[in-house]
């Protein structure tokens, strides 16, 4: 496998992917509905990131896209550019980065492509000088960021334009020798 920045030719391969990781890797967490209603509203690429220099790609051997995921200096929390989140500011070194929008293709799950991906944010967050890391797991997500040292702060849903909840989990962490994780 082979950890690279995305750039914006990535993003077909991208938006095929994120699907698949989610219809297959949540399926036991969330119903039908508010996984295809996600998918709609939430669960995308965020162009803001592969310009930013903070989204990676990890390839397989046979150069097709095995997962996905970053980090980001910027405010927003979570969600694909069809949330429209607009202005987005750059967060000072006091605030958390965050850790945004990792998906795994089904076939690759648990074969540590997501732990490829975690160890490049760790190192880029420190290197940008953050002491503290915050996300927005998925349910489905949750175990694996425990594993990398997150804490839970705060369970939460959101309702999406149609309707659907949806639920999260707001989990933190400081920055510093990153605990074993998986390897």
């Amino acid at each position: 496998m082979k950890l690279r920045p995305a750039t914006l030719a990535d993003l077909p391969a991208i938006h095929e992917l994120i699907p698949r990781s989610v219809r297959a890797l949540s399926r036991e967490h969330y119903t039908g509905q508010q996984i295809e209603s996600a998918l709609r509203y939430v669960f995308g690429p965020d162009t803001r990131l592969i310009r930013d220099g903070t989204y990676f790609v990890v390839e397989a051997d046979d150069g097709t896209l095995a997962g996905c995921g970053g980090w980001s200096r910027r405010r927003t929390l979570y969600g694909g550019d069809q949330m429209g989140s607009g202005e987005d500011e750059i967060l000072p070194l006091g605030e958390p980065a965050r850790v945004r929008a990792f998906f795994v293709e089904p076939r690759w799950a648990r074969r540590g492509v997501a732990t490829h991906l975690m160890k490049a944010c760790l190192e880029a967050v420190v290197a940008a000088g953050y002491r503290r890391m915050a996300l927005a797991a998925t349910l489905p997500g949750e175990a694996f960021y425990r594993l990398w040292g997150f804490t839970s702060d705060e369970r939460f849903e959101t309702v999406l334009p149609d309707g659907t909840p949806i639920a999260f989990v707001r989990m933190s962490r400081h920055v510093g020798a990153p605990p074993p994780g998986p390897s």
